[in-house]
């Protein structure tokens, strides 16, 4: 206290003189790095997203609240109180990846040559509703009823038929509100042939089909953000494949569990198909897991509970009868393939019996 004077009296700091804990100033940096990296290239740069490229690019994890914290304090960030809460939302998704398919239509304003706004062209966009996986996005001059029936047939080449499509009520989709005038368009009757469910969802309901509709809010941000603004359809074409490989393979998609890919989620499961009458022969099950403290699972077949080991992670159970496969929900890597053998507790490993051999150094 000497020699300080009145200044003894004043309240010292309670603050520590280290913080171990406290986040690093590289980690700091990356976090904004990685900010300035995603909002620059139009694609999602919450907290959420950049939490997942730092676990998934450089082996770096920080909770969402601290990542929040720090692009809060950089000014990052920009409040929004009228914004609604995410909690606030009716989730709905289908079970299995092709058990419905969302499809819509949007505009967007080409460039001339000279920067000047050009003409107004249309992409359509067929979407999985498990998965969010983008199946095709596909840029024409105008939409029109035969265009549709051609992506959609597109569509099935490539990934099989679905077991039901979700739409608007636009008539290149659907005639049911046009009066009975026409008959079905090409697209109802190629459903009604495949024997697909169409569903459609009613006027005025746009948050029926959601998930289209925000993914072409995403698409639509991603191609302004672009500096070289497309002049032709084929310009479009090529960016919107760009953006497609993009947001499948590599982008974490935050409505998916364990922030995984459009692509993993669309390959983690079987595919959904039209309904037959052979529906119920073979006993499938999904189920979403944790492995315990000792690296097992355990699955009920036939009354009785066996263990399968794994590891420690989240994985997904796919059961069909007796082939059990176990999934990294994250990734979507396939972690165990066996034949569940149901006079046996614990499930063998395939490997030699007694512990594993040292490596040699």
């Amino acid at each position: 206290m000497a020699g300080r004077g009145e200044a003894a009296f004043e309240p010292r700091s309670r603050r520590p003189k280290t913080s171990p804990r406290a986040t690093s100033p590289a980690a700091v940096e990356l976090v904004l790095r990685l900010r300035k990296q995603l909002a620059e290239a139009g694609l999602d740069a919450g907290a959420d997203t950049v939490g997942w490229h730092l676990e998934h690019h450089h082996r770096v994890q920080l909770s969402r609240a601290t990542i929040h914290r720090i692009l809060t304090r950089a000014g990052a960030v920009t409040p929004d109180p009228g914004k609604r809460p995410r909690s606030s939302y009716l989730r709905f998704a289908a079970e299995l990846p092709n058990e419905c398919w969302q499809s819509d239509f949007t505009h967007y304003r080409l460039t001339r040559p000279d920067g000047s706004p050009g003409v107004d062209v249309e992409t359509i966009t067929w979407l999985d509703d498990h998965s969010r996986y983008a199946l095709s996005v596909t840029a024409h001059a105008r939409i029109t009823g035969p265009i549709v029936l051609a992506s959609f047939r597109e569509t099935v080449t490539q990934y099989g038929i679905p077991a039901s499509t979700l739409t608007d009520n636009g008539m290149v989709y659907t005639t049911r509100l046009s009066g009975g005038r026409g008959g079905r368009n090409g697209l109802e009757t190629e459903l009604r042939r495949l024997n697909i469910v169409q569903k459609n969802s009613r006027p005025n309901h746009p948050t029926t089909c959601g998930k289209v509709e925000r993914f072409q809010q995403t698409l639509k941000k991603w191609l302004r953000a672009q500096l070289a603004q497309p002049t032709t359809l084929a310009e479009l074409q090529a960016l919107l494949d760009r953006f497609v490989e993009e947001y499948n393979q590599h982008r974490p998609h935050r409505s998916l569990p364990h922030r995984a890919t459009p692509a993993t989620a669309y390959r983690a499961r079987p595919k959904a198909t039209p309904s037959t009458d052979r529906a119920g022969e073979v006993h499938h099950r999904v189920r979403t897991d944790r492995v315990d403290h000792t690296g097992v699972v355990t699955l009920r077949v036939n009354g009785r509970l066996h263990h399968i080991g794994i590891g420690r992670t989240h994985v997904l159970i796919l059961v069909h009868d007796l082939h059990v496969r176990v999934v990294d929900a994250a990734t979507g890597d396939l972690l165990r393939d066996l034949i569940l053998d149901p006079t046996r507790d614990y499930q063998p490993t395939g490997r030699p019996p007694g512990p594993a051999p040292k490596r040699n150094r």
